[in-house]
């Protein structure tokens, strides 16, 4: 049996270009950690400390850990979202819908970022930053599932 599914073409090209971004945010993650360390000079590895004099090992710096937990956190949600987002376009979903949940869900993890790792706002920002992305996961892989029962 042969199924052709059609997905929007402007829909899809949205889906790749925010899926670019998310990849590169998740690269500019690793940057950003490697910067942390190299301005407090801080390792965590042995072999690391000869990049910088008056270097040193340490595993739980503040601010690199916060920089760490937000790229895990990211690596622990972006390619669900990319995956579900994938499903959720060859359900034919409102155009206006989905561009502006995968809108909603890179905003939110820009957020995130924001709120975790550069500039540390309070809580319930973050809070409020993951939620709107885990909740915009959740609602895609959700509609695929009824959509494909």
């Amino acid at each position: 049996m042969l199924v052709s599914i059609q997905v929007d073409e402007q829909l899809f090209k949205t889906y790749i270009f925010y899926s670019a971004l998310l990849v590169l945010k998740v690269l500019f993650m690793a940057l950003l950690t490697a910067r942390q360390r190299m301005i407090k000079k801080i390792f965590s590895n042995p072999e690391d400390i000869n990049t910088l004099k008056n270097s040193k090992v340490k595993y739980d710096d503040v601010d690199i850990e916060r920089v760490r937990r937000a790229h895990l956190n990211d690596l622990e949600n972006i390619p669900f979202f990319v995956i579900a987002c994938f499903g959720y376009l060859l359900t034919n979903p409102s155009i206006f819908l989905a561009t502006n949940l995968i809108r909603l869900f890179v905003a939110s993890r820009i957020f995130h970022t924001i709120c975790y790792a550069v500039i540390v706002l309070p809580q319930p920002s973050r809070a409020i930053a993951f939620s709107m992305g885990f909740g915009v996961t959740i609602y895609m892989a959700v509609q695929t599932i009824l959509y494909f029962i």
